[in-house]
């Protein structure tokens, strides 16, 4: 005997109160919280095991007090100079990557925030389909109500992937660079900021030519930011 729509209707409305509840919950443990893992993480690890690598992960939280100014500068500088004005999600910028893709034939360009891409990094998976970015504008708009510019900020440079199997600032500065996060300079920064349209493609640690220009260029950049959340 087939359920009723009346009781179809109250398991739905369960799941949906279970998701917000849940997916709130787990926002709001983060704001205080370490984000050790992510599922980037775990997925890149089955992907070491199942081309028969070994699982390289090099991930090492530490707070935004101990990661020198000069990284946020670098990673607005590249990525997302308005981060700080706004709330999740930059419209002017969504608006010129539409004209730059609609005369730009194959190659396509992005226009997701720093809040956008932590909140990928750290709730979901990759992918382009309209599940995942629908969520993604869900969870990217929790994370701007509920942690704030500098608790994003800090996320996001301590899960962002940096390397084949390096996540995070503080990885990224001993693996490539023999520092820790307090002590990179200001050119190791926008040399970091450089590679994180596709860290996985180029490197910090053996810099192209093309890699270095776009370090001059983001050294350049980040004179015109300021990170106000600096102490």
């Amino acid at each position: 005997m087939g359920l009723s729509v009346p009781i179809i209707g109250k398991i739905i409305r369960w799941i949906v109160a279970a998701f917000f509840a849940s997916t709130i919950l787990v926002v709001v443990a983060y704001k205080f919280i370490p984000v050790w893992f992510t599922p980037l993480m775990f997925i890149r690890t089955a992907q070491h095991v199942s081309s028969g690598e070994m699982p390289r992960l090099h991930h090492h939280w530490v707070p935004i007090e101990e990661i020198t100014p000069d990284m946020p500068i670098a990673v607005m500088a590249s990525e997302d100079q308005r981060f700080l004005i706004h709330h999740g999600f930059d419209f002017d910028a969504i608006q010129k990557a539409v004209e730059r893709n609609m005369k730009a034939g194959k190659k396509k360009y992005g226009a997701s925030t720093i809040s956008q891409q932590t909140a990928k990094n750290v709730f979901l998976w990759p992918g382009r389909s309209w599940l995942r970015k629908g969520l993604e504008m869900y969870f990217t708009t929790l994370i701007e109500l509920v942690w704030g510019k500098e608790r994003i900020m800090e996320v996001y440079l301590n899960s962002i992937e940096m390397g084949d199997g390096i996540y995070g600032v503080d990885a990224v500065a001993e693996h490539h660079f023999g520092k820790t996060a307090s002590s990179l300079s200001r050119r190791d920064c926008a040399l970091i900021a450089a590679t994180l349209p596709n860290p996985r493609r180029f490197s910090s640690k053996d810099p192209s030519q093309y890699m270095r220009k776009r370090q001059r260029q983001i050294v350049k950049e980040m004179k015109h930011v300021k990170w106000t959340e600096e102490k």
